[in-house]
């Protein structure tokens, strides 16, 4: 090898489960919001799905493979500034699996789906539908079910919160295609493709 030169060599990093978990969010989320308002039953079912891979992917964050595991990318707040304040230099560190800002990225969308999932689960249970008809939440409308107007008043309450939620996970997801870009470009590797292979490159100083 050449001095100055940096050997790479390919090796499995995501797992069959990370790769199909991913994809699968990807479709999932994207027929919810296309189908929002035109197509209920199929915008609750994407829903159920995001509901079903983000409980999926806490779960094989403890227990599946090495890079899939929150351990393996979840950093402290300064470790994952001084990579971003690194990203400036052109020189950030290279990491096998998630960097620290992708780790954080996932957490916090992995809130937000959440987040988005249980509202959109709230907002059905109002017309007295789905999983949460039966809990307090209904039970609390039931109540009142002579107040049509607190009735409408708690239901748009959450139809906003699940409308916000929609656009601000939509926000979070155009600044993760961003960061995979300036990544790419930064370490020299398409991430992309490595979450269609789950091979990325293992370079001498990893």
């Amino acid at each position: 090898m050449r001095a100055g030169m940096i050997e790479k060599k390919e090796i499995q990093v995501w797992d069959i489960a990370v790769r199909i978990f991913h994809w699968s969010l990807v479709l999932a989320f994207a027929v919810a919001f296309i189908t929002e308002d035109d197509f209920e039953s199929l915008h609750v079912y994407a829903g159920y799905l995001v509901l079903g891979l983000i409980c999926f992917r806490v779960i094989w964050g403890l227990i599946g493979t090495r890079h899939a595991r929150f351990s393996d990318f979840v950093c402290n707040m300064k470790t994952t500034g001084l990579y971003l304040q690194s990203m400036l230099t052109g020189r950030p560190k290279h990491y096998l699996g998630h960097n620290p800002a992708g780790g954080m990225m996932i957490l916090v969308m992995l809130v937000s789906l959440f987040l988005l999932s249980y509202s959109g689960l709230a907002t059905y249970a109002e017309d007295g539908k789905g999983p949460l008809a039966q809990t307090e939440i209904s039970l609390v409308t039931t109540a009142y079910a002579h107040d049509s107007h607190r009735r409408s008043s708690k239901g748009e309450f959450w139809e906003e919160i699940h409308e916000f939620l929609a656009n601000f996970t939509l926000l979070l997801i155009l600044l993760h295609l961003a960061g995979v870009v300036v990544s790419s470009l930064v370490h020299r590797e398409n991430l992309v493709r490595a979450m269609v292979t789950g091979k990325k490159c293992m370079r001498e100083k990893d």
